[in-house]
């Protein structure tokens, strides 16, 4: 049969062996296995999953990888390969960010989200890890859940939140275990095409995205190790192993019958067989035998332990509850008393837990007649399948003159390379500058400072982004960002600012600007708010500042709510006020103030005939303290010396200060209606 250009070359460094699949697929739905060899390790180069011996280890892949060749009949250059889930660590973490205000999330917030989570968890693997002389790099991480305002949503994008949310499961693997897979690949004349996990290998082919709803467990039962996975919700949401699996079996036999290890596990394959008996030779050459149930029998207990250790992770892994149903894959699993065990320990019944070989290989198609479709194809057949899923690798890029270390998923930016250099995640985006923290009425407020600039960030020497896309070798260059502004504000930008309180005098309305205090001490609007200020905005005058703004002398026949006042008791809001010498005033209109604190009321225009005599009323603040300028069609900045007491006889200082909303002014300027102004001796 013609093959196509291209294959898969997929290798299963086992424990006890190794596997090598090469392959194609056509189609989204299919797999075709081509040529398949298996190895067995002539020494016990590998322990529970590691590499101990390179060159040996290295040897065997070469073996494996010239037979392959011969079957399909072309040279193989390029190797997908898989880690052992024994140096596995994951880290389970949440992130969170908050807005000011509800914001619509974009694409970026939701990636900035998910890095901040699998920054913490890096953070966790380096303080569990301190001191330990190993580095550790994230090689994968998967979204469990994302929260939109505290509740559980499947995609955040598009949304209006004020507070999103994300957990997330992080991946790391240690820098020698990769470095030791490598080595042993390029010593058999290999490239490492693409790198995956075992545990992802094996639930790609025994558990499809469409059961991961349900809550499952996969174990992958190999020679040293035992690995777990856990599925819910649609998601992977937990890793995890236990180092015993099918070798603890092997080395309960060699002892038991005084065997070498490859005899042991001969008995413990013939175990498994309908043979009534099983032949052998001792370490001291004598001829042996014994039964199936013999064996079976002996190695129950540690059969039981191994299960109940395997079930002990599978709680743990899934917050204490059991599953709904496991799956087992491995060679180690189809050992006779295994599963009952596993579905014991579990609580489970025996047909919840069950071997998956043929049943999830239904799409696979193999064109060597004598391939049975087995357990122990299922992680090899997932190597294979993950090079299409992700075509995942490690590369290296340059950041800021370091060499990084990186494992491709595909989708790698700038900010991955600068969070595995341990570039800050804040330093990349803007910062903002000091907020400004003040007290308005006793509750607290707080302003913030401006955003700064995003980190200036070249990726070869061309202008790029956090989340622009990087590929080998690229050579990144990145300015940490800036802090922005500090924050300022003043009086005159609070919410509050334009408020007015009204009174009622001799039966009519008088409506006035609220006082504003900042530290017990009067401000105009353009007081720059400081840091820990305390302001008030008085819901009150005093009786004398009142009629100051009134332009009314106190006398003492004054009645407040029908009692006599001193000039500071306290007005409050439409408290009434009786006032003798303003009913005796002959126009009621030429006295009682219109609203200040609004410029179309402030310049309303008096009725037609009185406006030929009387002109209108403008409002305006003097020295902190409201001036009503009256008589005029317009008013210039010289027209409140008629109206505000000041002194311009004879100088009190060099020169007189003018100021009109916190600028230099001429007695000439026009003046409107609630202007700020200063005039004083200098």
């Amino acid at each position: 049969m013609e093959k196509p250009e291209q294959l898969v070359f997929g290798l299963d460094i086992g424990t006890r062996s190794i596997v090598g699949t090469v392959g194609y697929k056509q189609t989204l739905n299919d797999f075709t296995v081509v040529a398949q060899e298996v190895k067995m390790h002539e020494t016990r180069a590998m322990m529970d999953g590691q590499i101990h011996d390179i060159s040996k280890v290295a040897e065997t892949i070469e073996q494996v990888k010239r037979s392959l060749e011969r079957q399909v009949g072309r040279k193989l250059n390029e190797v997908c390969i898989a880690a052992a889930g024994r140096v596995l660590k994951t880290v389970t973490t949440e992130a969170e960010t908050e807005f000011l205000q509800e914001t619509t999330v974009t694409a970026e917030m939701i990636r900035a989200l998910e890095l901040v989570g699998v920054e913490n968890a890096y953070q966790r693997i380096k303080e569990e890890t301190r001191g330990g002389g190993i580095n550790y790099y994230c090689v994968a991480y998967t979204v469990i859940h994302y929260y939109l305002n505290g509740f559980q949503i499947s995609n955040l994008e598009d949304h209006k939140a004020n507070k999103i949310g994300a957990k997330v499961l992080a991946t790391f693997l240690p820098d020698e275990v990769i470095d030791g897979l490598y080595t042993a690949v390029e010593k058999a004349g290999l490239k490492v095409a693409n790198l995956t996990l075992e545990p992802i290998a094996a639930i790609q082919v025994a558990i499809p995205e469409k059961f991961r709803l349900l809550n499952i467990a996969l174990v992958d039962v190999g020679a040293g190790t035992s690995d777990i996975s856990i599925t819910k919700d649609g998601s992977i949401v937990a890793y995890g192993m236990i180092p015993m699996a099918g070798d603890a079996l092997t080395e309960v036999l060699a002892g038991a019958h005084l065997v070498d290890f490859a005899t042991a596990e001969e008995i413990k394959l013939a175990a498994g067989t309908k043979k009534k008996t099983i032949a052998y030779k001792d370490i001291m050459g004598l001829p042996q035998k014994t039964t199936p149930a013999k064996v079976r029998e002996e190695l129950l207990p540690v059969m039981e332990r191994m299960a109940k250790l395997v079930a002990e992770q599978i709680l743990e892994l899934n917050g204490g509850k059991p599953v709904s149903a496991v799956f087992i894959v491995g060679g180690g699993g189809k050992f006779p008393d295994y599963i009952e065990c596993l579905a014991k320990h579990l609580g489970l019944p025996k047909e919840r837990v069950a071997l998956r070989g043929e049943e999830v290989l239904s799409f696979v198609r193999f064109l060597q007649e004598d391939i049975k479709k087995d357990p122990i194809l299922v992680t090899p057949i997932g190597i294979c399948l993950n090079y299409y899923e992700k075509k995942n690798n490690f590369i290296f890029v340059t950041v800021n003159g370091e060499s990084v270390k990186l494992y491709d998923n595909n989708k790698l930016t700038v900010i991955d390379a600068a969070m595995q250099l341990g570039f800050p995640n804040e330093y990349l985006f803007p910062r903002r500058g000091k907020e400004l923290n003040f007290t308005l009425n006793g509750n607290k407020r707080m302003v913030r400072g401006e955003a700064g600039e995003a980190a200036a960030i070249l990726v070869n020497s061309r202008p790029g982004a956090a989340n622009t896309q990087i590929q080998a070798n690229d050579e990144i260059t990145i300015q940490e960002s800036t802090v922005g502004k500090a924050a300022e504000y003043e009086v005159r930008q609070l919410p509050e600012y334009r408020s007015a309180i009204s009174f009622i005098v001799n039966g009519k309305q008088v409506v006035c600007p609220k006082f504003i205090l900042a530290n017990g001490h009067m401000v105009s609007g353009y007081y720059s708010i400081k840091e820990g200020d305390e302001l008030s905005i008085l819901g009150y005058y005093t009786l004398g500042q009142l009629l100051e703004f009134m332009d009314i002398p106190y006398t003492e026949n004054i009645l407040v709510n029908h009692m006599a006042a001193g000039k500071d008791e306290k007005v409050y809001e439409n408290f009434m006020v009786e006032c003798p010498l303003l009913n005796e005033a002959e126009d009621l209109g030429d006295i009682i103030a219109s609203q200040p604190m609004s410029k179309a009321e402030t310049e309303k225009e008096l009725p037609s005939e009185e406006n030929k005599t009387k002109g209108r009323e403008l409002m305006v603040i003097v020295n902190h303290t409201p001036v009503v300028l009256r008589g005029k069609e317009t008013y210039c900045f010289v027209d409140v010396l008629d109206f505000y007491p000041f002194d311009s006889s004879k100088a009190h200082g060099a020169e007189v200060v003018m100021t009109r909303n916190g600028e230099k002014a001429a007695f000439t300027d026009k003046l409107e209606a609630g202007d700020e102004l200063e005039l004083y001796w200098k």
